[in-house]
């Protein structure tokens, strides 16, 4: 979960920059979902338009999950699912997340990301897919073009085809069923609040972490066990902003909203760690936590 710091910052190069620090940050750490809210509360929930500036209450969340979304996204599909656009404007200059998902064109693998083919196929065929190979992939569903999907190639293939095969799986199957870190999705949420009550897990999130310098000492906690870990990360001025700011919210202190309220770098010798700092230190701090909660990661 991040708070974005964009609207602080002017230069459009720099935005940018922080951006790309962010999402490598969560593609080290195998993060799955990634929840932008707006500190102020404004509804933010399309990533349509463009960031105007700092006197564009909101936009500054757009800009940051355009970027996300657009490192996320496998290079060769970039074309197809974002146009150009002010927002992109220096993202091809950040380094490469260089995830599983992001595949070379002759790399063999099982899975491989795609996007449906204007393409016409023969009654009881599959549609046509892009997955950045040599040849296209014809799989087992007749599908709208344009849209996104992920592939398991059939592991038998005739290497004289016009075409490889394969068939359409859940994006989380690579994930779930291979153990493969197979990228993040992007949500915006309005508020702290939305962050929580809106998640994409049926049964929600069952551990809650937030971080604060007045929170306990992280490196005295054991994690329980969970399936769905939410942490979350305020602005400049704490969680205690966004919780002041959130008009569904009737409390003062942040900690009771999470399981737990942890200070994951006590003793720091600066003011203030900023959220694309704290992201990497509460991160590389908790891994070990979280693998000793799941100590055979070769099952996802």
């Amino acid at each position: 979960i991040i708070k974005t710091l964009i609207k602080t910052i002017m230069s459009p190069e720099l935005r940018t920059y922080l951006a790309g620090q962010i999402a490598r940050a969560c593609a080290v750490f195998c993060v799955d979902e990634v929840v932008i809210f707006d500190e102020l509360g404004e509804d933010a929930k399309s990533v349509e338009g463009e960031f105007k500036g700092i006197g564009k209450k909101g936009q500054a969340c757009v800009q940051l999950a355009r970027i996300l979304q657009y490192l996320e996204c496998p290079q060769y599909l970039r074309k197809s699912f974002f146009p150009k656009h002010q927002d992109l404007q220096f993202a091809g200059l950040l380094n490469p997340l260089d995830s599983p998902h992001h595949m070379r064109i002759d790399e063999e693998a099982e899975f491989r990301e795609g996007v449906v083919l204007d393409r016409p196929s023969k009654p009881g065929k599959g549609s046509f897919v892009n997955c950045g190979m040599r040849k296209n992939v014809q799989i087992d569903k007749q599908l709208k073009s344009g849209l996104r999907v992920t592939v398991q190639l059939n592991k038998c293939q005739n290497k004289e085809g016009k075409v490889y095969k394969g068939v359409v799986v859940a994006p989380h199957v690579p994930r779930t069923e291979a153990g493969l870190y197979w990228g993040y999705s992007v949500r915006l949420a309005s508020c702290l609040s939305a962050v929580l009550t809106e998640c994409q897990y049926k049964d929600g999130y069952d551990l809650t972490v937030g971080t604060s310098e007045r929170g306990n000492n992280a490196d005295h906690i054991t994690l329980p066990a969970f399936r769905h870990m939410l942490v979350v990360f305020g602005g400049l001025q704490g969680l205690e902003a966004s919780v002041d700011a959130d008009e569904n919210l009737n409390i003062t202190d942040p900690g009771v909203l999470f399981d737990l309220y942890l200070n994951t770098c006590p003793g720091q010798g600066s003011r203030t760690i900023r959220t694309e700092e704290a992201i990497l230190i509460s991160l590389s701090g908790l891994r070990q936590k979280i693998s000793a909660v799941f100590p055979d990661q070769s099952k996802g």
